[in-house]
């Protein structure tokens, strides 16, 4: 379980990839558009 697991979200990190743990985009009923992630 780390970086190679494509079924966490650090391996879907380090691939690349979306899917279930960590979804492309969040879905939101609004006008405005989800806020930018902070990156720190």
């Amino acid at each position: 379980m780390g970086r190679g697991d494509k079924k966490t979200a650090k391996g879907k990190r380090f691939k690349g990839s979306f899917g279930k743990s960590r979804p492309h985009k969040i879905a939101t009923k609004g006008k405005k558009a989800a806020a930018p992630k902070a990156t720190a």
